[in-house]
């Protein structure tokens, strides 16, 4: 296993689930969408809207969405862990 970890590429697959492409050559799919129902804020309400949702940006091996509006701590991810 890599000594760091981080995100190299992701791909939208469909709803709110992204495949995620780490360096050391794990992928996993996650999907957000539990989270972003289930914790409403004025600041990651607009990635509901596919269209936006879509629009994630990898940042320093992590995703992000927005200027850091919507980001997720990288283990979880790693470890297949949906966002609660």
């Amino acid at each position: 296993m890599a000594r760091y970890i981080y995100i190299e590429k992701a791909n939208y697959v469909d709803d709110y689930t992204i495949q995620l492409y780490f360096n050391d050559g794990a992928i996993r799919n996650i999907d957000f969408g539990y989270f972003l129902k289930t914790h409403p804020h004025p600041q990651h309400n607009k990635y509901l809207k596919y269209s936006n949702f879509k629009k994630f940006k990898i940042v320093g091996g992590n995703i992000v969405w927005g200027n850091s509006d919507l980001e997720f701590d990288l283990y979880p991810l790693y470890q297949g862990k949906n966002p609660k």
